[in-house]
């Protein structure tokens, strides 16, 4: 489900920016793409300070 609308995303951003000419609506996926991660992160069943740390000190 989120994968088609992610492409759906893509694809409509991908035709304004050429219909437009506008290379603005570029930047549509990756805001989508984010603004999902920061959802996903907020849904996450634990506090969210340990949820960040947990995220971020894998590596």
């Amino acid at each position: 489900m989120i994968l088609f609308l992610m492409l759906i995303i893509v694809g409509f951003s991908l035709f304004m920016a050429f219909k437009r000419k506008r290379p603005l609506f570029l930047i549509l996926p990756f805001a989508s793409i984010f603004a999902y991660f920061v959802i996903e992160v907020i849904r996450f069943p634990a506090p969210l300070g340990e949820t960040l740390r947990f995220i971020f000190n894998l590596g």
